[in-house]
Order: C-alpha cells, then sequence, then structure tokens
C-alpha cells in the first residue's frame, strides 16, 4: 500500500492527542474553569481544533521524514519526533488529570526543546517536514507562557 506510512503517521498522532484528549476533557469543566486564567486565556472551543489541526501537521511532517531511505540521521531525526510527542501526550496528564501546573510546566519546557530538537533534525531531511512543525512549536510557545501564567495566578 503506497501510503501505508502517511495512514500510519497520521493514525499515532492523531491516536496520542485523542487520548491525551480524554484527560484534558474530564477536567475542562470541573477543574479547569475555576482557575484563575490570564486575559490572553483562549476559549475552551478553541483547543481541540487547534490541536487536531497541529496532530495532522505533525503526522504529515513524520511521514514525509519516516518514507526517506533508512539512514542514521533519518532514525534520529524519527527518535526524537517519537520523545517529543511522549512529552505531549504526558503534559496532559501532569496538567489536568494530575492537577500539577508547576510540574507541568516544567514538562512542558522540555517538550519545546524536544520540538526545537525535533525542528532541527527535520531541517536537512525535509525542508516542508521543518515547516510544517513550526505551527506546533509557536503553539507550545504560547502554551508555555499560558501555563506558566496560570502556575502563577493559582498558587
Amino acid at each position: 500500500m503506497k501510503y501505508k506510512k502517511l495512514f500510519l503517521s497520521l493514525g499515532i498522532t492523531l491516536l496520542t492527542g485523542s487520548v491525551a484528549g480524554i484527560a484534558t476533557a474530564n477536567a475542562i469543566n470541573t477543574w479547569y474553569s475555576s482557575l484563575n486564567k490570564p486575559y490572553f486565556n483562549p476559549p475552551n472551543w478553541l483547543f481541540a481544533p487547534v490541536w487536531t489541526l497541529l496532530y495532522v501537521l505533525m503526522g504529515i511532517a513524520l511521514y514525509l521524514v519516516w518514507k526517506l531511505p533508512r539512514s542514521a540521521d533519518r532514525n534520529r531525526a524519527i527518535t526524537i519526533f517519537f520523545v517529543q510527542l511522549t512529552l505531549n501526550f504526558l503534559w496532559s496528564f501532569i496538567f489536568f488529570s494530575m492537577q500539577q501546573t508547576g510540574w507541568a510546566f516544567a514538562e512542558i519546557v522540555l517538550l519545546l526543546i524536544a520540538i526545537l530538537a525535533c525542528i532541527y533534525f527535520f531541517e536537512p531531511l525535509s525542508k516542508p517536514a521543518t515547516w510544517l512543525m513550526l505551527p506546533y512549536a509557536a503553539w507550545v510557545t504560547f502554551a508555555s507562557v499560558l501555563n506558566y501564567s496560570i502556575w502563577m495566578l493559582n498558587k
């Protein structure tokens, strides 16, 4: 099947996001709604479509690198991609399920570093994959500021 890696790449990222979304959904109307939030906090309805788009872009980026011939550079880039995806997955549980805003901030900083490393290692392999990861890096940068602000406002 010609597009097997594309479907798997999209499936991996979207499934990761869906499972993490379950941890998020359970807390949105309870714990999260009770928190003090900064003025720039987006409306709750915005998060699901933004994250869905970002997971699709990540999946396509993964595919563009995965379809390349096997090499140490390609394998390293894919490994770093999965490191950042794992950190992405864990953040929702730390923030929403465990309600640990400070630990979530520490973790999201690691996530942002991993995303930037992923972009760095994607760049020589696939310029389009690199560009597809940039909106994700931008959103996680914003999410880091938001996470920090929520942590500080609710100490």
